[in-house]
């Protein structure tokens, strides 16, 4: 006789947290917050040429549906009954751009990634048809004109992929972001999938305009895109349909948000002046500046935090977006084979104890915040005889903490209250010495969250509270306390200040690298419009490369 199910007290609600790296897919207790079981799945990202980043929005689906099927296998295996899950909610990778036929439910090509540089001519062209006294694009929508955002995405593709200049012309041409192709596709797909996206998600485009909460037609005119082709903006959490297929048919998707303001909501940042930084492929600081949009002055980004319910307020933040986080750690293993998995890199980075003088920029896509410079390129500088790929380990961890500390930085010039502490989360974390390197580096402490899933609880918090489903209570009162790691700085301020500034000497010859004919060109323009330094540097990492990047004295 088989054993009963025995449940788990207080309903489920999972989440899917669809990565650049990976998609998972997690069940909470919503009376607890905690973590029942997940699955997770790693992602191919294919770079066709120089500068480009895609994946293939088919692969992306179908590691969701694994992922979910797994994790209710897990949960059967321990006797939870799956039918205690009553929502779900989505967090996605933002300003990824993919665009299928609403017929076939093909995609027309493949999802270009937020990472991508190929648009870098278009910036420019556009750059110029804004008029100098009136930036509409930076005020309507809080972003600076950039190959990071979605419309520059979506113009590529208009201009350049026949399949979706013909599926627009006839009528068959869906847009959207990671969570809409998600949604769209869960809730059926040709057979009445819901076209949606939500106000966090829409808020990166480009072509949303952050004060009245819609599509805004001078900016859709500007980006030349039709509107038609654009999902319906929905709030962060309110039913927008049901799961129409496998182990959990028939649960709402009732929770949407890109991944930084799902992990804001998971920290509980719900107070104006609340921060938190996730350690993700890139690296993303988020202010909540609450019901204001607080424009930077120093190169930070205006967002939509969240907004809790259809007829809850809309709330804001301020945030620093940093490209290149655990990307650099992928990078050192994946492209130079110093390590073989991402975890070796702490106990190389534990040996060295110090860089040794080099230091690491990885401008991989160019410089985010505070620069928005996409000419930059990634440099590893200060190498001598003496360096090996312990050091360059421990440079490419203090990079990830000194590329926040300069976001830190303008967020308090921005703000004009410092932050006293930082909280943390994402996978990065898990590393401690990249933790006690970054209270160092910033001297000011680093809080650590026990609980790393705070994207996938964000999710999780907004698909229980939705209007209909009401198994999680967003009240202060209710909320589970959480228990935190807590690192305090451990070198004087102004060894660290010394380091920073040797560092930002390194950010300044990273850029100018390239030019946008040559990133669009072939090999050869490539290398012509590159400074003789290139050639200099590239020569020098192979020589020591072959004896020493591996530690052979």
């Amino acid at each position: 006789m088989a054993a009963p199910k025995k449940g788990a007290a207080g309903p489920l609600v999972g989440a899917v947290v669809q990565g650049t790296n990976s998609t998972r897919f997690l069940v909470f207790n919503s009376k607890t917050a905690e973590l029942l079981s997940h699955h997770q799945v790693e992602l191919t990202q294919e770079f066709p040429r120089e500068g480009w980043v895609e994946q293939d929005p088919k692969e992306i689906l179908q590691s969701v549906y694994e992922c979910i099927e797994r994790t209710c296998e897990k949960l059967d295996e321990v006797n939870v009954d799956i039918a205690n899950i009553k929502a779900i909610g989505v967090s996605n990778q933002r300003e990824t751009t993919v665009i299928w036929d609403k017929l076939t439910g093909e995609p027309l090509y493949n999802a270009v990634v937020w990472l991508d540089l190929r648009t870098q001519s278009t910036v420019e062209n556009l750059s110029k048809k804004i008029p100098g006294n009136n930036n509409f694009v930076k005020s309507k929508t809080g972003l600076p004109l950039s190959t990071y955002f979605s419309a520059v995405k979506l113009r590529w593709m208009l201009d350049n992929v026949r399949n979706v200049q013909k599926a627009v012309e006839e009528g068959r041409a869906l847009f959207g972001t990671i969570d809409s192709w998600l949604i769209w596709s869960m809730t059926g797909g040709v057979n009445g999938g819901v076209h949606c996206t939500d106000v966090t998600n829409a808020s990166r485009t480009m072509l949303f305009n952050i004060h009245s909460l819609e599509w805004d037609k001078e900016l859709c005119d500007f980006f030349e895109i039709p509107m038609n082709i654009l999902p319906n903006v929905w709030s962060s959490s309110e039913i927008y349909g049901l799961m129409k297929s496998g182990a959990l048919e028939g649960v709402p998707i009732s929770g949407c948000l890109g991944d930084q303001s799902a992990a804001l909501v998971g920290q509980m940042c719900f107070q104006e002046g609340q921060a938190k930084n996730t350690y993700g492929t890139g690296c993303f600081l988020l202010c909540n500046t609450g019901r204001k949009c607080v424009f930077s002055e120093h190169g930070l980004l205006t967002t939509v935090a969240y907004k809790l319910g259809r007829d809850k307020p809309v709330c804001y933040a301020l945030e620093g977006s940093v490209a290149i986080a655990g990307a650099v750690i992928r990078w050192l293993r994946d492209n130079l084979g110093i390590i073989e998995t991402s975890e070796e890199v702490e106990k190389l980075a534990k040996e060295a104890g110090t860089s040794y003088g080099c230091y690491f920029v990885p401008a991989f896509s160019g410089l985010y915040a505070p620069y928005w410079e996409p000419s930059a390129r990634g440099i590893i500088c200060g190498l001598t005889h003496f360096t090996n790929k312990y050091h360059i380990a421990f440079a490419a961890l203090e990079a990830v903490c000194f590329q926040t500390r300069e976001i830190l930085d303008a967020m308090n010039r921005d703000c004009g209250i410092p932050l006293t502490h930082l909280q943390v989360d994402g996978a990065m974390t898990n590393n401690n010495i990249l933790m006690q390197l970054q209270a160092d580096i910033l001297h000011i402490p680093v809080v650590k969250s026990s609980m790393p899933e705070t994207t996938a609880l964000g999710a999780a918090m907004a698909a229980g509270a939705a209007e209909g489903i009401g198994v999680w209570s967003l009240e202060p009162e209710n909320l589970s306390a959480i228990t935190m790691e807590r690192f305090e700085p451990q070198i004087q301020a102004t060894e660290s200040d010394i380091r920073y500034a040797t560092w930002k000497k390194a950010v300044m010859k990273s850029m100018g690298w390239v030019t946008a004919q040559s990133s669009e060109n072939d090999d050869t323009a490539i290398f012509s419009s590159l400074p003789l330094g290139f050639f200099v540097v590239s020569s020098m990492i192979m020589l020591i490369g072959a004896r020493y990047i591996s530690g052979i004295p």
